[in-house]
């Protein structure tokens, strides 16, 4: 590295030095042209070095030791083969800020794989904050589970990993994803083409998610096969979902009657997540009119079901859509 040092700044300084036994894993450490090391610096006011295998630190005590943790946490995930990039970077950062995270995953755990992760064919999910690292605790111990909160916070696609992983495993035999079928303004009735045709742009986020974690191949013998199963709220009345791991995202736009027939379909050896941002609601009655938080209001503290709510800091896509949800979320 070769930027220039930053000035002195007034206050006590700590310095501190890590030295990494695997040299040929810092070019990914470091970033191309050291941006991580660069948003490393940004987000934590510290000055960093390095010199071959050894980092230095500079900056107040507290943020050279988040520094340090985030390091030690980066490193470790190449070395289980990890990709890094600067979005992985600010999870790392701010789940070094919450201590309570330690008892879910071990930041001290080195080569290790975390005791939270979920492995699918295409790659290996691990939480990138905590009320991620909550919500995959929740996956694996509780028959139903609402996730609520914003975009881009991972509530629909760490639940599609979690399903593909127990249908690979055979924990469960069949993956069901739904979603209602509302946009502002549109009717059904009104789009061109056969039903398939009609529904099938209202459900391509959960096909994305799919494809990102199994090869393609395997999901479309998997639909076929009827393995997979997605499709609009309105096709589960009447059904008894056994066998089955069941998701229902934008559940905000369902009504309390479909929410009711939905959570009602919940059969034997079955798993089910209703994902959703209560404040992003499609109906024409708007908010009131949603199904989800009367669900939630209803259900909450009822045994075998949990609740995860995620906020703007939980945003894992670009930086820059966390403080637009934070800027929508305060406005008055």
């Amino acid at each position: 590295m070769s930027r220039k040092p930053q000035p002195a700044q007034s206050g006590d300084r700590s310095r501190a030095e890590l030295v990494f036994d695997r040299p040929q894993l810092l070019a990914a450490l470091f970033g191309q042209y050291d941006q991580n090391l660069v948003a490393l610096e940004n987000r934590l006011g510290v000055y960093i070095t390095a010199r071959g295998n050894r980092v230095g630190l500079e900056g107040s005590a507290e943020q050279v030791a988040t520094a340090r943790d985030v390091l030690n946490d980066l490193y470790a995930r190449i070395g289980r083969g990890e990709q890094v990039d600067t979005g992985l970077v600010d999870a790392s950062i701010a789940m070094a800020a919450e201590p309570v995270l330690h008892g879910i995953i071990r930041a001290d755990a080195g080569d290790r794989a975390p005791s939270i992760m979920i492995r699918t064919r295409k790659k290996t999910i691990v939480p990138r904050t905590l009320a991620q690292a909550h919500y995959m605790h929740q996956l694996t111990g509780n028959d139903m589970i609402f996730a609520l909160g914003p975009a881009g916070t991972g509530k629909t696609y760490v639940a599609v990993a979690q399903a593909v992983a127990q249908l690979i495993t055979g924990s469960v035999q069949r993956l069901i994803l739904s979603r209602p079928a509302v946009e502002a303004g549109e009717r059904l009735g009104f789009l061109p083409g056969d039903m398939k045709e009609k529904v099938d742009p209202y459900l391509r986020p959960l096909y994305d998610a799919l494809y990102d974690c199994l090869p393609a191949e395997q999901v479309e013998r998997r639909i076929a096969s009827g393995e997979i199963e997605v499709a609009p709220i309105a096709f589960m009345r009447g059904r008894t979902l056994a066998d089955a791991f069941v998701i229902l995202d934008e559940a905000q736009n369902t009504t309390p009657a479909q929410m009711k027939m939905f959570l009602t379909r919940f059969g034997q050896n079955s798993r089910m997540v209703v994902c959703g941002d209560p404040n992003q609601v499609d109906l024409p009655g708007g908010i009131p009119a949603s199904g989800l938080a009367d669900a939630v209001r209803r259900l909450e503290g009822v045994e075998g079901i949990a609740v995860t709510r995620f906020n703007a800091a939980d945003v894992v896509r670009h930086p820059i859509v966390g403080r637009i949800v934070e800027a929508y979320e305060g406005a008055g």
